[in-house]
């Protein structure tokens, strides 16, 4: 059955005659399932929430963690409908589950065969020996929370029942990391150029991780990691350099990942790939290159920023319509953009920033179709 919104009625119609009281899981079951299938690898066969599937971490980020647990014996204490018991399970070592929620755990068993699972509040520890996973639910009162303490269960309690243990805690990327005085590494995690979560490593498991990588010290506070559904991975530590230099802009412009951003990490992707700040305050970067894989913006024209002269560099250029990105500026795209009173006939981009004291206009060649998502912290309108 297609299941789509013209079809629906008819098509629940149709399962009500076979399939009788059993009719409304079916179609729910059948539509999470295809709703999931970008997000959860083998959902086709899985059983499913929409609470669940919306909260589920994509398979190709706990697959990723999972490699970094491998050998050891897991516990996920809020291991819901299976997404992490799934990837732990293709690594070796012993993995087990918990959560509160009887129908959800009924589902983990279902989709997650190999591991065990059982009742249990996270706040109570039932396991020996294992590395604890947990990943705090981030609502509350139907909206999503940025208070650890508002956290189901609420982090500074989970964080005080299991001191002294090997942890890993799932996190929203927006939470005040300096708050926290973590004594661990924070990694930021995006997935095609968005952020997915923040996660908490304990200390054990950090120099764990360091030991068995390429990086120069055996700690590290923060960690960014850029994924791809291709499959790529970039990783980018506080271990390395952030050396750059100070330099006038390059012939490209480069938004770095919000994952890069979010931890702190700018400076440290700079130098890796050879590039600088356009302003100390500012996460963006330039240079005379762009990394591979990575979409920036070629700059056609630089100008102090105003209307007018906006308005007259586009009309030089023949631009016709365009893609406004605001980083440091009080300027709303939305506003900014009508007042253009574009005629031309072709696509451009620009980037409206601040160096120094003063604001820029970059009028740059169009961004391709296809590149990433703009990260946090852009005003963006087309």
């Amino acid at each position: 059955m297609p299941l789509t919104t013209s079809s629906l009625l008819s098509d629940v119609a149709s399962a009500r005659s076979v399939y009788g009281d059993h009719s409304a899981s079916l179609v729910e079951t059948a539509t999470l399932r295809r709703k999931a299938k970008s997000k959860i690898a083998g959902s086709e066969s899985w059983l499913l929430t929409d609470d669940a599937v919306q909260q589920a971490t994509p398979s190709i980020v706990a697959s990723r963690r999972a490699v970094r647990l491998s050998g050891r014996d897991v516990h996920d204490v809020t291991c819901s409908i299976g997404t992490e018991l799934a990837a732990l399970s293709t690594t070796p070592g012993a993995v087990v589950g918990s959560d509160l929620d009887s129908i959800r755990l009924r589902m983990a068993a279902h989709n997650a065969p190999s591991a065990s699972v059982f009742r249990a509040d996270a706040l109570t520890p039932t396991s020996r020996g294992t590395v604890v996973l947990a990943d705090p639910g981030r609502r509350a009162g139907g909206r999503r929370t940025r208070d650890p303490a508002a956290l189901q269960p609420p982090l500074p309690a989970l964080l005080d029942v299991y001191s002294g243990r090997d942890l890993v805690v799932k996190c929203a990327p927006g939470l005040d990391f300096d708050a926290l005085n973590w004594a661990g590494e924070i990694e930021v995690v995006s997935l095609d150029g968005g952020v997915k979560e923040a996660c908490l490593w304990s200390p054990g498991l950090t120099s764990q991780e360091l030991t068995r990588g390429s990086l120069r010290s055996s700690t590290t506070a923060r960690r960014a990691s850029v994924l791809s559904s291709d499959g790529s991975c970039e990783e980018i530590t506080g271990a390395e350099s952030d050396e750059i230099e100070e330099r006038e802009p390059g012939a490209w412009l480069i938004d770095p990942d919000g994952a890069i951003v979010r931890a702190g990490l700018v400076r440290h992707y700079a130098a890796r790939h050879g590039l600088w700040q356009l302003d100390p305050r500012i996460a963006y970067l330039t240079g005379d290159s762009v990394p591979r894989g990575v979409n920036g913006f070629r700059v056609l024209d630089r100008i102090k920023f105003s209307e007018k002269t906006l308005r007259q560099a586009l009309a030089s250029h023949r631009c016709g319509s365009v893609e406004i990105l605001v980083r440091g500026v009080d300027v709303d795209p939305a506003v900014l953009r009508p007042k253009l009173k574009l005629e031309g006939d072709l696509a451009m981009s620009v980037v409206i920033t601040r160096i120094g004291r003063s604001a820029v206009a970059f009028v740059c060649e169009a961004r391709k179709p296809g590149g990433k998502n703009h990260p946090d912290g852009w005003n963006q309108s087309v």
